[in-house]
C-alpha cells in the first residue's frame, strides 16, 4: 500500500476530466486500496482518482463515525435526485478552506463496485453530499468552483502563498 500526493488547488490537472474504467484490473483494485489509505490518512470523508492525478472515474467516500464503511464507486453516476441542502464542505485538494455550497439532498446512484458488478442505492445527508461532492472532481470541477469570482480569487490566492512557503 502507498499514501498517494494529492494534487492542491489550483493546479490545472484538477481540471481534467477522467475516463470511464472499462475493466476491474489488478491495477484498479491497487487504486482503489491506495485511495483509500491515502483518504483515511489524510484524514478526509472521500477522495476522487483525479486528486491523486490519475483520471479515472473512481471516488471513494466513508462517512461513517468509526471510519470501517468504505464506498467504492467506479463510473458512478446520479440517476435522480431531490431537495436542495446546504453543508459547509471542505477538500483535501484545498485545505483548511471551508464553504457552505448547495447540493442535492437526496440522489439515487448507479456505479460498479470492485467486482465489476452494477449496483444501485439512495444516499441523503452528508453521504450524499460527500458523493457529488467526489463526483465533481470526476468532471474536472472543484467545490471553490461554486463560489463567487472574489471568494475564489482570495483562496486561490492563499493556496499560491502556503504552497510557495512550502516548497
Amino acid at each position: 500500500m502507498a499514501l498517494l500526493p494529492i494534487l492542491q488547488y489550483p493546479d490545472p490537472r484538477l481540471y481534467q476530466k477522467a475516463a470511464p474504467v472499462r475493466e476491474i484490473t489488478q491495477d484498479i483494485r491497487d487504486l482503489v486500496r491506495d485511495l483509500a489509505e491515502t483518504m483515511y490518512s489524510a484524514p478526509g470523508v472521500g477522495l476522487a482518482a483525479t486528486q491523486v492525478d490519475v483520471h479515472k472515474q473512481i471516488i471513494i467516500v466513508d462517512t461513517s463515525d468509526a471510519r470501517d464503511t468504505l464506498l467504492v464507486l467506479i463510473n458512478p453516476e446520479i440517476l435522480a435526485s431531490e431537495g436542495v441542502q446546504y453543508r459547509e464542505e471542505g477538500c483535501l485538494s484545498v485545505p483548511g478552506i471551508y464553504e457552505s455550497v448547495e447540493r442535492a439532498e437526496w440522489i439515487h446512484v448507479r456505479a460498479m463496485a470492485l467486482d465489476g458488478k452494477l449496483f444501485e442505492f439512495e444516499s441523503e445527508q452528508l453521504q450524499a453530499v460527500c458523493i457529488q461532492h467526489e463526483m465533481d472532481h470526476l468532471r474536472g470541477k472543484v467545490f471553490v468552483d461554486y463560489l463567487s469570482r472574489l471568494k475564489r480569487n482570495r483562496i486561490r490566492a492563499k493556496m499560491q502563498k502556503q504552497q510557495r512557503l512550502s516548497a
